[in-house]
């Protein structure tokens, strides 16, 4: 079959029945209003223009060319969509999506059955959006997303909260905050640049206040009701990136409506994620639309319903090209059965059964606080010190567990499970448990690994302080992993009581009493399955070439001032200046983010996030500047932002926000 040829329309507007006119890019195959297609939607605030293009370069002419109309919207208050965004996944943005699939829907040159897909935000929308039915959304492909909003994305994690939340809230204030393309819109970009500049939320502000739990983070996770996603759900992620919990989760509640896919990847689509192998993303998005909205009968329902790539003992390395491995499938998940390990009296992992009822055995762990500086990041763009480093510098700080050398290799999938019974001095305590790989050299591999709020141990909606000195059973459900640890290498368990920057500390740090005789460590074994091959891209570098004004670079240090006591954890990121060689629009972007901490002191916390986001073209030139920051008492948290914009060398706007939140039982 000979592809077909298309068309691209670089601006469309989509009128709202509000009157709110959103911006989209179509890829439209020739001849379909003759010979209508089936359309790929994807809704996302990232900006087409010059955010999400390379991306959406390397895709949707693929799509188009097989006969699939791709249309890519930006959200209202993004890059040249009118208004100004309310939120994150809100119920007019939900509501706007549902208007645009009728939309699509209803063109002549569409057949009447839409899909959609995306990746982060565009992979949560399309899941919520399919628990909406709207009748024209026939399929989703949802990529690096999440089915339970509060547990499994960047704002907290078993009660825990994460640094991830400020990095992102400052991501969205510097997208939010960059002017619409004037080429585009014409004379009116400043204005509505301007609009947006000073009415953009500060999404923090609205994440603090919900730190339990509660309706606002049940809105949107289709794990509340997995029943009401009806359509066939491709379900994918990556290993290396923090959201690898969801594709099992997606099979386990959506059932045969659902199949997994997942890959060594950080945070990018398939075809050119890192670290290798990469999957056929291309061919398997078409097959899959081709199946839902052409009813083409070619096999897709028949897909096994997990494939995964089982890691085989990787090294962390400055950076990961290739991690060793090897492709499996399981026609049917089932829940893993579990291996289980215990503590013996000299402090070794062993297989088996914790005694029951075994005397006290206590332990007391008290980490430094800045343990955790070998974490990497929770959201990983690339295969770099993003990911985590070799452990041994965390696992100083930490309560270690280890086995004998392997005599034979143990193979798991699934999530490992932690149940200890301990005591705490304090109402509030965090635990952090990591599962990780002894190399026969000593290099340590981080395999999976789960945080634990103490406050949020029976559940995270309706959290209960510790009571000081009373024996406590918890148990931690760590991340997802699909893992072999190879004969001659060791199974370590590490808890620590800190995991920062990463996770951010209580206000009260005591320490825990562990009993080790109560610790037990189930692991998810390796079920029945077969060794498969996943096909990888015939285009080994499929995202188009921009021409480059200025390199970009990316940094990454840990600075402990002694004489101070202060650890600083310092993020530098640039993009490099960037030229789209149809649009004449260059952009760059830069984040320079530093996290503080005294190694005894959890109020002496602070972060700092600070985008500078550049666009610009002969004789035009924009600037905004975005900042986040955190600190803490005991009681509170205090959050401050600011945006300021220049037009040339001008300064034409400055906004400044700061808000102190009750802490609740963090």
């Amino acid at each position: 079959m000979t592809d077909r040829e298309f068309s691209v329309t670089d601006n469309q507007w989509i009128t709202l029945k509000d009157g709110t006119r959103l911006a989209a890019r179509i890829w439209m195959p020739d001849g379909a209003e003759a010979d209508p297609v089936p359309a790929v939607f994807e809704f996302l605030p990232y900006r087409k223009r010059d955010g999400t293009s390379p991306r959406d370069e390397s895709t949707y002419p693929v799509f188009a060319a097989a006969g699939i109309a791709g249309v890519r919207v930006d959200i209202r208050g993004s890059g040249e969509s009118d208004g100004v965004i309310d939120g994150e996944y809100t119920e007019l943005e939900l509501a706007n999506a549902c208007e645009l699939i009728a939309w699509i829907a209803g063109q002549p040159w569409s057949n009447g059955s839409v899909g959609m897909m995306g990746i982060s935000w565009g992979g949560f929308n399309c899941l919520q959006v399919a628990a909406l039915r709207p009748p024209a959304l026939k399929a989703i492909i949802s990529i690096a997303s999440t089915v339970d909003r509060y547990n499994d994305d960047i704002h907290y994690k078993n009660g825990c909260h994460l640094s991830a939340q400020l990095s992102w809230a400052a991501t969205m204030l510097a997208y939010q905050s960059r002017a619409p393309d004037p080429a585009l819109v014409g004379d009116r970009w400043k204005a509505m640049w301007l609009e947006r500049l000073e009415n953009e939320p500060f999404f923090m502000e609205e994440w603090l206040q919900h730190q339990r739990r509660d309706d606002f983070w049940k809105h949107g996770s289709i794990s509340e009701d997995f029943s009401a996603v009806e359509v066939p759900a491709l379900v994918i992620a990556g290993w290396a990136d923090g959201y690898r919990n969801t594709p099992l989760k997606a099979v386990e509640g959506l059932g045969d409506k659902s199949k997994a896919l997942i890959g060594p990847w950080v945070h990018k689509y398939p075809h050119f994620a890192w670290p290798k192998p990469r999957a056929d993303f291309h061919g398997e998005a078409i097959a899959w639309w081709n199946r839902w909205l052409r009813r083409e009968e070619n096999g897709v329902e028949n897909l096994p319903q997990v494939r995964a790539y089982i890691l085989d003992g990787p090294k962390p390395a400055p950076r990961r090209d290739v991690d060793p491995g090897f492709w499996l499938a399981m026609e049917t998940w089932q829940k893993p059965e579990m291996q289980c390990f215990y503590v013996e009296q000299f402090g070794s992992l062993m297989e088996g059964m914790p005694i029951p009822h075994a005397p006290e055995h206590l332990l007391y762990l008290k980490s430094p606080l800045d343990t955790g500086t070998a974490s990497g990041e929770w959201f990983t763009l690339k295969p770099d010190a993003e990911l985590a480093i070799d452990q041994r510098s965390d696992d100083a700080g930490s309560m270690t567990f280890q086995t004998a050398p392997l005599t034979e290799a143990q193979d798991y999938l699934g999530q490992p499970v932690l149940t200890i019974s301990l005591r705490s001095e304090a109402e509030l305590a965090n635990l952090c448990a990591r599962l990780v790989d002894i190399h026969p050299d000593g290099t340590a591999t981080r395999v999976s690994f789960g945080v634990l709020n103490l406050a949020h141990r029976d559940g995270n909606e309706h959290p209960q302080p510790m009571t000081p000195g009373a024996p406590t059973h918890i148990r931690l459900m760590l991340d997802a992993c699909g893992y072999r640890f190879g004969k001659g290498h060791r199974i370590r368990l590490s808890l620590s009581t800190s995991y920062w920057p990463m996770v951010l500390p209580p206000p009260i740090d005591v320490g825990l009493s562990l009993d080790i005789a109560s610790l037990g460590l189930a692991m998810p074994k390796l079920g029945s399955h077969n060794v498969i091959e996943v096909k990888q891209p015939d285009n080994s570098d499929p995202l188009p070439k921009y021409k480059e004004h200025k390199p970009g670079a990316t940094r990454r240090q840990v600075v402990r001032d002694m004489s101070a006591n202060r650890t600083d954890y310092c993020i530098y990121e640039d993009t490099g200046l960037f030229e789209h060689p149809g649009t004449g629009l260059s952009t760059r972007q830069l984040r320079d983010e530093v996290w503080s901490i005294s190694p005894d002191d959890p109020l002496s916390m602070r972060g700092t996030s600070v985008w500078t986001c550049d666009m610009q073209r002969p004789g035009w030139f924009v600037r905004t500047v975005a900042t986040a920051t955190i600190a803490c008492t005991a009681a509170d948290w205090l959050i401050a932002g600011s945006v300021v914009a220049f037009e040339g060398d001008a300064k034409i706007f400055e906004k400044t926000y700061e808000k102190v939140i009750p802490r609740d039982l963090m």
